[in-house]
């Protein structure tokens, strides 16, 4: 089993490791199945984390497929990670024993280039080491949040408000920050008509964030049965993408619009409710680009760009207005023996509306 992970590439590194159980994926689309894996040892500014729990998010399939290419196999998927402090190097000193803790898409960056410098460490121009498929700064590769422990060092681990449920703050690590970024970044908020394009992981918790922030929330989405829900969770109006004349009507008005979709997709027609000077911001990377009607954008000066999770001070600060907002994400919560049925609901949007793992047993 050691071996499968690849322990033995790393000798050196493997006499001094902690081990831990996890889920794994040992070839591109396989099934995920349990292993054991090697976490390193404290260092002293390490923190170990026994993690409670982990969501799973539509990139966690994309790499452990390989949709993206470049897969480091195995794989141990996951990023949205929550849990307790249960071990703290000797110079750490943000942290104490039974912290309520969580670790997002990175462990690690350059800390020297500008954008590191700048606090967006997810620009990092030497590339930000992920959670999981990176490789860290031994080339010793990264397994995710699928586990039992992680050891991480402390600048990258983040304070959940302790009033919080873990289970359900698990994908603000990814989910909510990729959504809080770009809406506090093109100053979502009173007297702004922002849009909401698709309705479920992350959609869901752009509805909350844009809401909280003041403006005006739309909801644009395939499925016609999540209406309720929408309104529920804050928004002011919901359309299908299906009905054609309620889009019609749309054109030219929106501030803002949040594109979350993860599926092959066209933009063109999205780009048309833009109102003069308004901006879509991608945050869905489908497996396929989009052809690009440019006139869309030139002929009223629209603005069409991307935004990538958040560095983490920012992601701090999301937290911190989601434990002043009392705003979590909407979960169903599973056993990590049924991740891969897992994976196929969430393909089927068969999820209201993330998927979050009990990693306690894997503990045990």
């Amino acid at each position: 089993m050691s071996e499968l992970l690849g322990i033995s590439k790393h000798e050196s590194f493997a006499r001094d490791v902690l081990k831990t159980k996890a889920y794994a994926s040992a070839r591109p689309g396989e099934a995920l199945a349990l292993v054991e894996i090697p976490r390193r040892r404290l260092g002293p500014h390490d923190i170990l984390i026994d993690i409670h729990y982990c969501g799973v998010c539509h990139s966690d399939i994309h790499q452990s497929r390989d949709e993206w290419s470049g897969g480091i196999f195995p794989m141990v998927p996951g990023h949205e990670i929550t849990g307790v402090v249960a071990g703290a190097g000797s110079a750490v000193t943000r942290f104490s024993l039974g912290d309520p803790v969580g670790v997002g898409c990175m462990v690690d960056a350059c800390r020297e280039c500008n954008p590191c410098l700048d606090g967006d460490e997810q620009y990092c121009e030497r590339g930000p080491i992920f959670t999981y498929n990176s490789k860290d700064r031994n080339g010793a590769p990264t397994y995710g949040g699928y586990s039992g422990q992680i050891v991480v060092d402390e600048d990258f681990v983040l304070r959940i408000p302790r009033h919080l449920p873990l289970d359900r703050a698990a994908p603000l690590l990814c989910a909510g920050i990729t959504t809080y970024s770009p809406l506090r970044h093109w100053h979502a908020g009173r007297g702004q008509n922002v849009a909401i394009i698709g309705f479920g992981g992350l959609g869901h918790m752009g509805v909350k964030f844009a809401k909280a922030m003041g403006a005006h929330v739309t909801v644009l989405s395939r499925s016609e049965q999540k209406a309720a829900d929408a309104k529920k969770l804050g928004a002011d109006q919901y359309f299908s993408l299906n009905d054609q004349s309620a889009l019609q009507k749309r054109k030219n008005s929106f501030h803002l619009i949040l594109n979350t979709i993860s599926a092959p997709h066209d933009l063109n027609g999205y780009l048309d409710l833009l109102r003069f000077e308004g901006t879509m911001v991608v945050v869905g990377v489908p497996p396929e680009g989009s052809n690009l009607n440019h006139a869309k954008l030139i002929l009223q000066r629209r603005n069409l760009s991307g935004s990538h999770i958040g560095g983490l001070v920012e992601t701090q600060k999301m937290l911190d207005f989601c434990g002043q907002n009392d705003i979590l994400s909407d979960i169903e919560l599973i056993q990590i023996d049924t991740i891969n049925d897992a994976y196929d609901r969430v393909l089927k949007g068969d999820v209201r509306y993330r998927f979050v793992i009990d990693c306690k047993p894997l503990r045990q």
